[in-house]
């Protein structure tokens, strides 16, 4: 799956991340819009994860 796929179907997968990561509020989410790089940011700032980890996680998002 690609990364267009991935924007085209955060909608859908919204509530995946919520359940996952309770600490991003529904702007948080909508602010990201299923890009890597906005995604990234909230969990280094909200989890304090590092990029790598980050990626890590989003990249669970596509299966």
């Amino acid at each position: 799956m690609n990364k267009d796929i991935i924007e085209g179907n955060w909608k859908k997968m919204t509530g995946s991340v919520k359940e996952n990561w309770g600490k991003l509020t529904d702007d948080d989410i909508q602010q990201v819009e299923g890009k890597l790089e906005k995604f990234q940011g909230l969990m280094q700032e909200k989890y304090g994860m590092g990029k790598d980890e980050a990626k890590k996680e989003f990249d669970k998002l596509k299966k």
